[in-house]
This record gives C-alpha cells, sequence and structure tokens, in this order.
C-alpha cells in the first residue's frame, strides 16, 4: 500500500472497549487487525497490503466522528506548513510503532492529524 503525500491515509476510531469493538468489526464486516499490545490494534486493509485505520482506546469515541489521518512524507515541514497556514498544533510530534505524528486543529476546530513513516 502506498502513501500519497498530503492525502487522506488513515482514519482512527476511539474505543472504549478494544477486545468488543475489535470483535464487533471482525464479526460484521470480517475486518482484520494488528495488535500493538493492550492499547492499540490497526485495521488491516482489504488487500492485506498495510492498514487503513486503527481502533484507539486512548481516544474518546462520539458521534462527532473518527480521527482522521494524513500522510506526510516531511512531517516537520508539514508541522511548518500547517502552523503557517492558521493551524494550531494540539499534540506532538511525537514517535509511535512505525513512525511520527502531530495533531492540529483547523480554524473551525476540527482536529485531524498527519503521520510519517520511520
Amino acid at each position: 500500500m502506498t502513501s500519497t503525500h498530503h492525502a487522506i491515509d488513515y482514519v482512527e476510531l476511539g474505543v472504549t472497549d478494544l477486545a468488543a469493538t475489535r470483535a464487533f468489526y471482525e464479526a460484521a464486516f470480517g475486518w482484520r487487525f494488528t495488535d500493538y499490545g493492550p492499547d492499540y490494534a490497526g485495521i488491516v486493509a482489504p488487500d492485506g497490503d498495510g492498514e487503513v485505520g486503527g481502533l484507539n482506546p486512548g481516544r474518546a469515541p462520539g458521534r462527532a466522528g473518527p480521527l482522521v489521518l494524513l500522510y506526510s512524507e516531511d512531517l516537520d515541514a508539514t508541522v511548518a506548513a500547517v502552523t503557517a497556514a492558521g493551524g494550531q498544533v494540539v499534540d506532538g510530534p511525537y514517535a509511535f510503532p512505525g513512525g511520527r505524528r502531530f495533531h492540529f486543529t483547523d480554524p473551525s476546530g476540527n482536529e485531524l492529524g498527519v503521520w510519517a513513516s520511520a
């Protein structure tokens, strides 16, 4: 699976019970997962090539929607571009298994994330 610079790349769902939510998506839609310990499960792409999303018990679920993640070939340059455009970095950049990421809010208050591979 090839990521495209500054394109929507990943959707992360907040969950209250990782095991129950994972079991639901496995049963309802046949989704497969990659485990990253007890605190995260990556949603495997339908073709098995990479991941398209994740289940995150550290993020509150709700009707406001999932966290949309963009991909960046140069995370530090994207941080600078977001800030210069009037966005506000609200978390990170920080490392995670597989790379680095940060979260920002746009001028309307929507929160998105941007990640880069290791």
